[in-house]
């Protein structure tokens, strides 16, 4: 399999702050079910193709080439059950329209999917349920209720109120990866192994290394009930 492109993460169409929501409706809508959901180890994928800067138009487009060889195939009786399946045409999707940059959409101000009343609520969500974390997620908590006292101003630059927030994602992980017990440790060990066991054989080390640790994160998130504050979960 070939390595993840380095790009730069410059390109941005319109819709850069639905990225999980447009590849999720995307494979759906490709695979012909709605009624699909992706698994922990497909969203921890995602989460390693977003971090890596692969554009939103490569994975879409890689998802539809994936899904048109297998149709080729003709294989009967089996589905395409994860989006670990079109990770090689998502990757060598991003190498083309890094090589043909004419290819990729012109490049955009990332522009806000979402209302100010939207936004309001999904920080005034986060800030809700950090609240019932418990005195260990204090200082996240005060963080986040600044946020929400300056709502209107941040809505008028969204890029560096997305950097503040993933940092204090990444606070919030490491309070809770910290006061992990063994069991659980041990368990989300167990999860990532059964998991990522069917695709170790096609991907490379470094393609593993990223996923195994998006897949960790993403496990943490769901067992601990922690919330999400990127804007890219705001749905």
């Amino acid at each position: 399999m070939a390595q993840d492109p380095e790009l730069s993460g410059g390109w941005r169409p319109s819709n850069y702050y639905n990225y999980y929501t447009e590849v999720e409706e995307h494979f759906q809508r490709v695979r012909g079910t709605a009624l699909f959901q992706m698994s922990t180890l497909d969203w921890a994928l995602l989460g390693t193709w977003k971090e890596a800067g692969i554009p939103l138009e490569a994975v879409l487009r890689g998802i539809e080439a994936a899904f048109e060889k297998w149709r080729a195939k003709k294989v009967r009786g089996r589905a395409v059950n994860s989006l670990t399946y079109c990770t090689q045409a998502v990757i060598e999707q991003a190498e083309q329209m890094q090589r043909n940059p004419d290819q990729a959409l012109a490049k955009v101000e990332p522009a806000a999917p979402f209302t100010l009343e939207e936004f309001r609520a999904y920080l005034a969500g986060g800030l809700d349920r950090l609240r019932t974390l418990g005195p260990g997620f204090a200082t996240v908590c005060t963080a986040m209720e600044a946020l929400v006292a300056s709502v209107e101003q941040r809505y008028l630059n969204l890029e560096d109120l997305e950097i503040e927030l993933s940092a204090l994602e990444d606070k919030l992980l490491a309070i809770a990866r910290a006061a992990q017990s063994e069991a659980d440790l041990t368990q989300a060990r167990r999860d990532l192994e059964s998991a990522l066991r069917p695709h170790r054989s096609a991907m490379t080390a470094p393609q593993l290394m990223m996923l195994e640790k998006q897949f960790l994160d993403r496990w943490l998130f769901e067992h601990r009930a922690l919330p999400r504050l990127s804007l890219f979960y705001l749905r």
